[in-house]
């Protein structure tokens, strides 16, 4: 076994390949990571969806395009071209990667690694010893234990993106935001999507108006089967069958192939953490204090390794408090945000930010309400939108926006300036009276919520 000392050693090349800047030279860095660099957004994640997600669409409106006066033949997707764009794109980013930071004076490890002692990673044959280690090891996919589970062939959102063939049809178990940009992509795609569902609408952690009405226009572009519980999985043919409980009675469905998509686990259980002597929370999350720091001083964790938010916009976030903190010890930073906006991309998109209308209920905190369709808007009449919205709560004392819930087109944008206002202690009346919107755009429809209130 070769023992090799570093000031510091990340491991998990995603977010955690951020660390390494100018600010570290001189230090000698050490980069860890058992798949690819980039982590799961880049390679299995945020990126490659977001690039069917915009495919998906283009599809989606050409078969749309009718009912603007647009003849077009029907869209044929090329599945292969499609796919091999992506990750034609994609995949070079790995070796480029490694190759930069070997160039750069950084050791990069490739495989498993594990604690075998405080401060003692071993990855392979050899034994990593350092002052510093920063944790950035990501989630991975959760696989429920479902009876005939494993007799079958499935996917994940970590395989899925990757198949040969497009398929004819696709049972998709799951009802969250990984399940409605899957179906959304395949379905633009021409494949039959069966959605079969715990909760009883899609999209179950969001504001209950935005999720009733994504789940409404969900239904009618799928099958969708809420409120199930998934009893067994089989072979069928070529296919899988799948056999669930909705409404107190037993159905099933088959389809070519299934798709898993329900939820993620974070990978501190692959680390041996308990050799390391690092706490873990009842959800298998390394536990962090405000500054990142792990129960180890010396030894920091973040992003989905010990967040329970999954995004990346937060880890990246996290990377640069992390970063500042190995660096500064005596200055310790936290992160400033005390607010996380989300988006679904899906058709339609939903993004969402603050409090939901359920959840200041349940509080008992006062509040007002408005809800502003596209329909009113002048560019929502160029989209011929009947079925968006924008949502806004505030706070009926102080008129400071308590939560902002959108669906509908660039919904992931028009929360932006919401969000921005909330950060920056903005009221409701000076952005309705002091901000102008430009006519005709989508902001105007943030313009008359804020109006309404």
């Amino acid at each position: 076994m070769t023992t090799r000392a570093y000031d510091l050693v990340i491991v998990g090349a995603g977010s955690g390949n951020m660390l390494p800047t100018e600010e570290l030279a001189g230090w000698r860095v050490a980069v860890v990571e058992k798949d690819r660099f980039g982590g799961t957004c880049l390679n299995r994640g945020c990126i490659p969806s977001k690039m069917l997600v915009h495919t998906a669409n283009l599809a989606h409106t050409i078969r749309d395009a009718e009912r603007f006066g647009i003849r077009t033949p029907r869209a044929a997707a090329d599945w292969p071209a499609i796919r091999d764009r992506i990750f034609g794109r994609i995949d070079p980013k790995h070796d480029e990667a490694v190759k930069y930071r070997r160039d750069h004076g950084i050791d990069v490890y490739l495989g498993d690694a594990h604690f075998v002692a405080p401060k003692v990673l071993q990855v392979g044959g050899e034994e990593l010893h350092a002052d510093r280690f920063v944790l950035a090891a990501g989630s991975r996919p959760v696989v429920p234990p479902v009876a005939g589970l494993d007799q079958v062939p499935y996917f994940t959102s970590d395989s899925v993106m990757r198949i040969e063939t497009l398929p004819e049809s696709m049972v998709v178990i799951g009802g969250g935001y990984i399940a409605a940009e899957m179906s959304h992509i395949f379905g633009a795609f021409g494949t039959r999507v069966t959605i079969i569902g715990q909760a009883d609408t899609l999209l179950a952690e969001y504001d209950l108006d935005i999720r009733s009405r994504f789940t409404e226009r969900y239904r009618q572009r799928f099958d969708l089967r809420l409120s199930a519980k998934i009893d067994n999985v089989s072979m069928a043919g070529n296919g899988v069958r799948v056999e669930f409980t909705s409404s107190r009675r037993s159905q099933s469905v088959e389809a070519e192939i299934l798709l898993i998509a329900t939820g993620r686990k974070p990978n501190g259980d692959r680390l041996g953490l308990d050799a390391a002597g690092i706490d873990l929370d009842d959800d298998g999350r390394v536990k962090i204090d405000d500054y990142y720091q792990t129960n180890i001083p010396g030894i920091w964790s973040f992003g989905d390794l010990s967040n329970h938010f999954d995004l990346k916009h937060i880890a990246n976030a996290e990377a640069r408090v992390v970063r500042h903190n190995v660096l500064h010890p005596s200055d310790q930073y936290k992160l400033p945000f005390s607010l996380i906006p989300a988006a679904v991309f899906a058709e339609p998109e939903v993004a969402s930010v603050g409090s939901t209308e359920e959840e200041l209920q349940e509080q008992g905190r006062p509040y007002i309400a408005a809800t502003s369709p596209y329909s009113d808007a002048a560019y929502g009449w160029a989209l011929e939108d009947t079925t968006s919205f924008l949502k806004i709560l505030a706070d009926p004392e102080n008129l400071l926006i308590l939560g902002a819930h959108i669906i509908g087109p660039q919904a992931s944008v028009l929360i932006q300036p919401l969000l921005q206002a909330m950060c920056l202690g903005n009221t409701v009346e000076q952005l309705a009276y002091e901000v102008l919107y430009i006519h005709p755009s989508l902001s105007e429809v943030v313009a008359q919520a804020l109006l309404a209130l």
